[in-house]
């Protein structure tokens, strides 16, 4: 679910702008079911490919849908898909009735991370350059690591810890972690397929098979600095555990209940994001923070609760 608030006021003004329109409400619907490329939307919608690409942009702009470059029969092909199946809209800002739903967020930078193990290809990059020499661990225990904007590796993991919701006599509903990633390969490589795994709190939460390493555009933040041939841009992914199991994108991918992360007994949440050694595809690690890339967002943890003060 997609929770917002009359807080939020930008991210409130692009969902419903998104929304305020035929053709897109018509492109989410050919997404209920399955993922549809954009020239297969197109013909079913009997509009031009370049009407479709530009309402996708809005929705993807939005948040509402995501979008991946896969290879195709001749070259690629840019495929769509729905984030989220329900959007919530809290307009009362002083809302405090006990069966209203609450959110508490961090957006912690991608750079604090609080332990890692790293093999190259690896490296750092951070508002004002690349950290040099490249492909060299031992930059990642560097203070500077704190203003990262964007790092990756070959193999291994970073450990985040974020701190818990301090709420008391609040009713936990789910706990959700977003962030903008792909896989890393030499210069960029759309068809380099990396299974990303998380963890929260030590228990596997669930794998992601990232199909590449994009660099096909420029990323939409990235200074004018960055490269041509470097990695551009990631795909927003959302993982998220409630009493159902665990999902992404709200895709049910592992049984992992809430209540076997024990987010209440801990003076801290973790958060792992990494390969596992014996994964099948072993394709990298580039994440994103939020002045590159596609999204201005570093990791985000959200907490949907219920109070009862």
């Amino acid at each position: 679910m997609l929770e917002l608030s009359i807080d939020e006021s930008e991210r409130l003004r692009k969902v419903a702008h998104a929304l305020a329109s035929d053709v897109r409400i018509n492109i989410l619907k050919l997404l209920n079911f399955k993922q549809e490329n954009i020239v297969d939307i197109a013909e079913k919608l009997d509009l031009p490919v370049s009407t479709v690409a530009s309402n996708i942009r809005v929705l993807e702009n939005a948040g509402i849908i995501v979008t991946e470059v896969l290879p195709a029969s001749r070259g690629t092909m840019k495929v769509c898909s729905r984030t989220f199946d329900d959007i919530h809209m809290q307009l009362n800002v002083n809302a405090g009735y006990n069966n209203q739903a609450s959110v508490y967020q961090i957006e912690m930078p991608v750079g604090c991370y609080t332990d890692c193990e790293i093999n190259p290809t690896c490296g750092l990059i951070t508002e004002t350059g690349i950290v040099q020499p490249v492909d060299e661990p031992s930059h990642f225990y560097h203070p500077s690591r704190i203003s990262a904007q964007l790092l990756w590796f070959s193999r291994g993991y970073v450990d985040y810890k974020f701190p818990p919701l301090s709420e008391t006599n609040a009713e936990i509903k789910s706990i959700q972690f977003s962030m903008e990633l792909c896989s890393e390969a030499p210069d960029y490589d759309h068809n380099w397929p990396s299974d990303i795994t998380i963890w929260i709190n030590g228990i596997e939460i669930g794998t992601w098979t990232c199909p590449g390493d994009f660099g096909d555009r420029r990323g939409k933040l990235n200074p004018n600095w960055i490269p041509d041939n470097h990695t551009q841009y990631g795909l927003l992914k959302t993982w998220k555990v409630d009493h159902a199991g665990s999902f992404l994108d709200d895709v049910e991918i592992s049984k992992v209940k809430l209540n076997e992360l024990n987010l209440s007994n801990n003076r801290f949440i973790s958060l792992r994001i990494g390969i596992k050694q014996n994964a099948e595809h072993i394709g990298g690690i580039n994440l994103f923070g939020k002045q590159f890339g596609d999204y201005n967002q570093d990791i985000i943890m959200r907490i949907i609760y219920q109070s009862d003060t």
